[in-house]
């Protein structure tokens, strides 16, 4: 078995490994509000949920060369965003929009997503996922990099659920019918397989 120091390693080398070790992920489609008003989204792997207590879910927002991204300067200033799931039958829309775009131009228009008005905040969602999550910042805490901040955690508290009728049963989430799609490395994507149970020790 290999034995490697990441310290050894480039942010490229290290990146491999990681999307290639840490699979499958979760993919959050987030869109945020610009301060003139621009609706931004973007798909990020780096995503997962923190307590169901009150329920908050985190998100990692890497920077390129320190400079950060869209998504993680609005949500730090208008304190506001959106987390949908992504799916089978959004994934293909929601890949368009991790293009690189000027900060005045709006990737959900760029793929032809259609808003939609939230309940909590002023940020608006997008129709075409089952799953969306109105979101308050919780936490934002700049981590990583030798000299500059290599990323910003975003920590968010959840204030709205929307889930369509058709996957949701007595309180559950039918994990067939959302259909959410995982990422693994490089261009690579994967659907929920086999499901199989394993009773917890008593």
């Amino acid at each position: 078995m290999l034995s490697i120091d990441p310290g050894s390693l480039s942010e490229r080398e290290n990146y491999k490994f990681l999307v290639g070790s840490i699979i499958p992920r979760p993919i959050a489609f987030v869109t945020t509000l610009s301060e003139n008003g621009i609706l931004n989204g973007a798909p990020f792997s780096y995503f997962n949920i923190v307590s169901s207590n009150p329920p908050m879910i985190s998100l990692s927002i890497q920077r390129t060369a320190g400079r950060q991204k869209d998504t993680a300067r609005n949500i730090i200033e208008s304190k506001e965003f959106v987390i949908h799931i992504v799916d089978e039958q959004n994934v293909e829309k929601i890949n368009q929009t991790a293009a690189s775009l000027p900060s005045d131009q709006s990737e959900v228009e760029l793929a032809n997503l259609t808003p939609v008005a939230s309940v909590k905040i002023s940020v608006p969602g997008v129709k075409e996922a089952k799953i969306r999550m109105e979101c308050l910042l919780e936490h934002s805490v700049e981590l990583g990099g030798l000299n500059t901040p290599g990323c910003d955690h975003i920590i968010g508290r959840i204030v709205q659920f929307h889930i369509e009728n058709d996957i949701y049963e007595k309180g559950r989430i039918d994990p067939r019918g959302l259909a959410a799609v995982s990422r693994l490395a490089g261009h690579n994507y994967a659907k929920i397989g086999e499901i199989f149970e394993i009773e917890r020790p008593k």
